[in-house]
């Protein structure tokens, strides 16, 4: 068995995604079985691809998983924190835009009765 495309993955449903999962979980069993047994070191770079093909499908499960979730909370107020956009922190805690160009009374009141002055420049 040769490595496993993402693309097929994806176009498989979770049965067949847990099924195929399974299966190379044995396979991972019986290839360290064998390593232990004998001492026939051809079997390691197997191993290695049994690992990384266990990795591609349980990321592709994690993928749908939380694809699904996000169609669920998509109308909900709050979603869940693993579902929020990353960003950066200092984004995260940054005022909401509402608060941030709210102003004042006085501030209201001084930019009212003193507006920025114009001035036009004369060219000769």
């Amino acid at each position: 068995m040769g490595k496993l495309k993402v693309r097929e993955l994806r176009e498989k449903n979770r049965e067949e995604l847990n099924k195929q999962l399974e299966e190379l979980k044995t396979e991972l069993w019986q290839l360290r079985v064998n390593k232990v047994s004998s001492s026939n070191a051809s079997k390691l770079p197997k191993i290695k691809l049994v690992r990384k093909d266990i990795a591609r499908v349980l990321t592709v499960i994690n993928q749908k998983r939380k694809s699904a979730n996000r169609e669920q909370f998509k109308s909900y107020k709050h979603m869940p924190l693993d579902l929020r956009k990353k960003r950066t922190r200092a984004i995260r805690r940054r005022l909401p835009l509402k608060y941030a160009l709210a102003k004042t009374e006085r501030q209201k009141k001084r930019e009212k009765h003193y507006p920025q002055r114009k001035f036009a420049v004369k060219l000769k």
